[in-house]
């Protein structure tokens, strides 16, 4: 039994311009090597091809497979890339129709078994979780689908249906750490943002699955909003392997929550500064859970960067999206960050439904008040997941086009404005929070404080040229 698995790039960055961001910023589809690390793990033998870091015409993708087929072949998908995904299954099947093709990922736990009446060359369907549903379809030959929990496969009729509801994976630490031996190119080819990390090779981490919270835009379909965790001695084990054999030395955790539980994130630090494990970090947290005595935790364990979802400066569009926090007293956690020597970005979107242009100059002039170092600002995009997706149609006009769905299109516009607006005003963001001294003095200390950045900035200076030629920021 050989499984191949494949994490298809999708075609549109910012509609139809040369997609530059995995050049500064790509990070590995951990879930999907978490699932090969268990099929490993019992006897069968994995491949993955991640079409970020090697990218590849869906055509020639499929010669080179068809030269020596799988048995199956595992896609995790988003919504933006699940159309690309479909097209390779597709040429496949017309090559070698006996390869199983199973599609997971957030697309396939959101639209669900109506996938299947749609898109023929598809299989199987993962619903959730993924490792032990995989384990249990490769270990059965991919036959007798719907005796196992998790899938959704086709009835007598043809229709998709879902076989039965998986139970969520009760103890994490059960897991094999993912299966980074099979990314031929890790991890040299893997870095995390530009500027947001002081040593490289540096990569990403998930310590956790699942959110107890109920943000309007946030999918939470495949891991649900439950939360569950490594345990502090999984992670610094997890930490140590990387930096044995990667050469590691700097780490992005992922998780939405990352000191969601307090006692874990406190022992984690304690372990971490007993083992003298020079590996350093960012995180994402939220408002609520920052403290003095927890920041200084994080700073002496080794923490670099502590990201904050913001989202918006208006607290009547907050409140209809979140769960509300004071933005008086925002400014206050970040400025406390700062202080115990950690830097700071704000994660921030423009197009939230109820949103209009005073509302996003708010947020622009607020973003700028915070003590940032960075921001991330994101296009609303409501994905079939989201709790808002089922009546975002009330609130303006959305084009659901799937491979423009990935958070760098405005595919949603607000009621009472239009898409040059947006795009008008999310360039403005843009251009006044990088366009200060402050910020550009900032840049300035990265020449020290993150070097590789640096150099990895130079030596693709002339991409950056070309796609700043095509912004108005």
């Amino acid at each position: 039994m050989r499984v191949l698995f494949i994490h298809p790039h999708g075609s549109n960055w910012l509609g139809g311009q040369k997609d530059i961001s995995s050049i500064f910023n790509l990070m590995p589809p951990l879930v999907m090597m978490s699932i090969a690390a268990l099929l490993e793990q019992n006897g069968i033998r994995v491949e993955i091809i991640d079409c970020y870091a090697t990218p590849l015409t869906p055509e020639v993708l499929v010669e080179k497979i068809a030269a020596n087929p799988p048995d199956a072949i595992g896609f995790s998908c988003t919504t933006s890339s699940f159309l690309e995904g479909y097209r390779i299954a597709r040429l496949l099947k017309e090559k070698r129709p006996q390869i199983v093709t199973i599609v997971g990922g957030a697309h396939a736990c959101t639209v669900g078994p109506p996938l299947l009446d749609a898109y023929p060359a598809i299989d199987y369907l993962v619903i959730g979780e993924g490792e032990h549903t995989m384990l249990e379809l490769a270990r059965a030959g991919f036959r007798r689908a719907e005796q196992i929990p998790g899938v959704a496969c086709r009835d007598a009729a043809g229709k998709g249906v879902l076989s039965a509801q998986r139970q969520l994976i009760a103890d994490l630490d059960d897991l094999p750490f993912p299966a980074y031996q099979r990314l031929p190119l890790f991890p040299r080819r893997y870095n995390l943002p530009l500027f947001s990390y002081p040593t490289a090779p540096n990569t990403s981490m998930i310590s956790s699955r699942g959110c107890p919270y109920s943000c309007s835009y946030c999918d939470r379909s495949v891991f649900s909003l439950g939360f569950r965790f490594n345990s502090p001695e999984y992670i610094v084990e997890h930490l140590k392997m990387l930096n044995r054999d990667y050469g590691i030395r700097h780490v992005f955790f992922y998780d939405d929550l990352f000191t969601f539980d307090r006692s874990r994130v406190a022992r984690f630090c304690e372990l971490k500064e007993q083992k003298g494990l020079r590996v350093t970090y960012n995180c994402i947290a939220r408002l609520e859970h920052v403290d003095g005595e927890l920041l200084a935790l994080l700073k002496r364990s080794g923490c670099w960067q502590v990201n904050f979802g913001i989202e918006s400066g208006d607290p009547e569009v907050l409140g209809k999206h979140r769960k509300f926090y004071g933005l008086d007293k925002v400014g206050k956690k970040l400025l406390m960050v700062r202080k115990a020597g950690m830097r700071v970005k704000g994660l921030f979107m423009v197009g939230l439904p109820g949103e209009d242009e005073a509302a996003i100059r708010r947020t622009i002039d607020y973003a700028l008040s915070l003590p940032l170092d960075e921001v991330n600002v994101t296009k609303f995009t409501p994905f079939p997941g989201a709790p808002v997706y089922g009546t975002i149609r009330e609130h303006g006009e959305f084009d659901e086009n799937w491979e423009l769905m990935n958070c760098m299109n405005f595919v949603f516009i607000p009621r009472g404005m239009t898409k040059v607006q947006l795009e008008g005003l999310y360039d403005e963001f843009i251009r006044r929070f990088y366009h200060r001294p402050t910020i550009h003095w900032g840049y300035t200390k990265m020449l020290w404080k993150s070097p590789h950045s640096i150099l990895t900035f130079m030596r693709h200076l002339p991409e950056i040229l070309a796609f700043e030629r095509k912004q108005k920021w």
